[in-house]
């Protein structure tokens, strides 16, 4: 009878894509253009002016499109070969995909995608690196960018729930801990579950189980646990 395989669950943010040239969404003292990018990413945004909120994502979406994966990507990646691998992330990029990560959960949207500006089920992939003023829905409403805004629900959050509660190792890449409600989602992680954890400081957050702290860049320490977990796999 076939081993059944362990379940890793990497919860990944800002610190993993930063290293591949992505600026973090607070970087530049939390403004753009004069605007603070709260006042940018809300829907009350979007209703003032839509052309700004819109020229906004549309930058943010050609940094992502210039970008590369870095060795943090693609070091998750060799976890596949041992291990039922489920990336969990805060970031609205694609590179944990372009990385060839296969089971990719996006809480906050996918910037390379478009969603009805009436109906956040109708979800469109973007040609190029612009969503255009006058690009419409299959109902005649406006393309905005398919990204979870502040004061907006999370969906995803019913589907990352269960697979952190299934989960057998716990990975943290590149977070603060402070964002809700994805920082809530470690307290769904069972007891005993193993939990590593790489960042440029240690977060505040405390944590029910032991954790193993690999303090850096992602690029690091992502490479250090990944090297511990297939050690550990090619003895069992």
């Amino acid at each position: 009878m076939a081993r059944e395989r362990v379940s890793v669950v990497g919860l990944s943010g800002a610190g993993i894509s930063a290293e591949s040239g992505i600026n973090t969404f607070r970087d530049a003292g939390g403004l753009w253009e004069g605007y603070a990018v709260e006042e940018i990413a809300t829907p009350d945004a979007w209703n003032r002016n839509p052309e700004l909120v819109q020229k906004f994502y549309n930058q943010r979406r050609k940094a992502v499109l210039s970008s590369e994966p870095n060795s943090a990507h693609l070091a998750l990646v060799e976890l596949e070969r041992y291990f039922d691998l489920t990336i969990i992330t805060q970031n609205i990029d694609d590179l944990h995909e372009r990385a060839g990560s296969s089971d990719v959960l996006h809480l906050h949207g996918q910037i390379r995608m478009a969603q009805s500006s009436l109906d956040a089920s109708l979800i469109y992939p973007i040609e190029g690196s612009e969503i255009k003023m006058g690009q419409l829905c299959e109902h005649g409403s406006q393309l905005r960018p398919h990204v979870v805004w502040f004061g907006e629900a999370v969906p995803a959050m019913d589907r990352a729930i269960p697979i952190v509660e299934r989960a057998d190792i716990l990975i943290v890449i590149g977070t603060s801990l402070v964002v809700y409600p994805a920082a809530g989602l470690l307290e769904f992680v069972s007891t005993g579950v193993d939990i590593f954890l790489s960042d440029i400081k240690q977060p505040e957050y405390r944590f029910s189980s032991s954790v193993q702290f690999f303090e850096g860049p992602a690029t690091v320490g992502v490479r250090a646990i990944v090297d511990k977990l297939t050690a550990r796999a090619q003895k069992v």
